[in-house]
């Protein structure tokens, strides 16, 4: 078996996020093409609509008529989207609008106080289940926030920039290290007074609506990193994987496989809408070890997954440290790889902000608890194209959060 072949992904989740809500806001009627098939952009899209926006599908576009925000009759549901509730309370706050907010089990679970916070200290009135879901914004005038975030989290930067949209005054947001940058690459490209320097962006008020865009949304590098991840553990592999977003805040991964002895093609590089896209080729190879340090989590947070199967077949001690927002996502994502590497006869270390992994190791078959969580569910069906014997996932259809498609996608390129 090798995987071979060239596919081409469906657009990046964190700009097709954005690229709702924002153009939300705009003036005029924007067009977005390629957006994210998962469930996740799914919640986005009816939470905007159960807000007065307009929107609709044509073929596989989506086109949006900017315009005033309502309030919602019912709670918004969330579904299992993160971003789609951090987000949507600080646009929605800062548009002036009244709502509750809900989520499935897992999203009812998740910390929701590192947006609360900077929030009401811009005036926001929040009522909260102890800074979990349910949570009810008020309408309220907000006012500017000079904010120092001790998370290096794009979720809390998005937030509170959304929120600012709305303000009587500017924003200054420093974070402990760069996260990724899609919400002040969009908010830039549509007129807004934004800038950054080192770690500090800066977001005055609006003085006039955000330009409506026409966008075509790049691959999305986290579903590519699985695929990729593929090709790197399988002799004889080659992938070519079209149209992937490039952006310096989310190529980690790909810089990661060099560094561990992958050979990576940059082909038919360009710029859409001030983001970079690039075709990437992916060959196997030898695997050596590495160490991932804190302040590069987090532009490689969503692909630890898949590196900790690839860390099993390099040859030495990977180290991931300080990791510990892993344990905050859609599950608990430390204890999910080591529980199920364990069973996979991996040789692996579970610590609080991360794992040590000593390899090379032939893996065993197991059963895999993916606790509902899709990018645990994607990295270890490719742990079982190279495990001894069958992987079986007690949830396969969690994938449909963020990749609907992976399951086809990945039967077709593997020979």
């Amino acid at each position: 078996m090798v995987i071979k072949g060239e596919i081409s992904l469906s657009g990046d989740k964190s700009i097709s996020h954005r690229s709702l809500m924002i153009s939300a806001l705009s003036q005029g009627v924007s067009r977005i093409s390629n957006l994210s098939k998962g469930d996740d952009l799914i919640s986005t899209y009816n939470c905007l609509e159960s807000c007065g926006i307009n929107l609709k599908r044509d073929d596989e576009d989506v086109v949006i008529n900017g315009g005033k925000f309502v309030n919602p009759d019912l709670p918004l549901d969330c579904g299992n989207s993160g971003t789609t509730v951090r987000l949507l309370m600080g646009l929605l706050v800062g548009q002036g609008i009244s709502a509750t907010f809900t989520g499935d089990r897992s999203l009812l679970k998740r910390p929701m106080l590192r947006i609360i916070k900077p929030l009401e200290l811009m005036g926001a009135k929040i009522e909260h289940n102890d800074g979990r879901l349910p949570i009810k914004i008020n309408s309220k005038k907000l006012k500017g926030i000079n904010y120092s975030s001790t998370i290096a989290s794009a979720q809390i930067k998005s937030s509170i920039l959304l929120a600012g949209l709305g303000s009587t005054s500017s924003i200054f947001y420093t974070e402990p290290f760069k996260s990724r940058d899609h919400t002040e690459k969009m908010l830039k490209n549509m007129g807004a007074n934004i800038s950054t320097q080192g770690l500090i962006t800066t977001l005055k008020p609006l003085t006039k609506p955000l330009k409506s865009i026409q966008i075509k949304i790049p691959g999305d590098p986290s579903s590519a990193a699985f695929f990729a991840g593929a090709a790197a553990l399988i002799p004889g592999s080659r992938i070519r994987i079209n149209n992937v977003l490039n952006n310096p805040t989310r190529n980690a991964f790909f810089l990661v496989l060099k560094e561990m002895g992958v050979e990576i093609n940059y082909l038919n590089k360009k710029i859409i809408q001030g983001e970079n896209v690039v075709d990437l080729e992916v060959y196997f190879g030898k695997l050596n070890s590495l160490k991932i340090k804190k302040r590069n989590v987090p532009n490689i947070i969503d692909e630890i997954p898949i590196l900790a199967i690839l860390a099993t077949q390099a040859y030495g001690s990977t180290v991931i440290e300080g990791a510990e927002e892993l344990r905050y996502k859609e599950c608990d994502r430390i204890h999910a790889i080591c529980s199920n590497l364990k069973k996979m006869n991996a040789n692996i270390l579970e610590r609080d902000d991360g794992f040590i992994i000593e390899g090379p190791t032939e893996l065993s078959g197991a059963r895999v608890n993916t606790f509902g969580d899709h990018r645990i569910a994607m990295a270890f069906s490719i742990a079982g194209l190279i495990s001894k014997e069958s992987v079986i996932l007690d949830n396969q259809d969690c994938v449909s959060i963020s990749s609907p498609n992976f399951f086809q996608k990945l039967k077709k390129v593997t020979k």
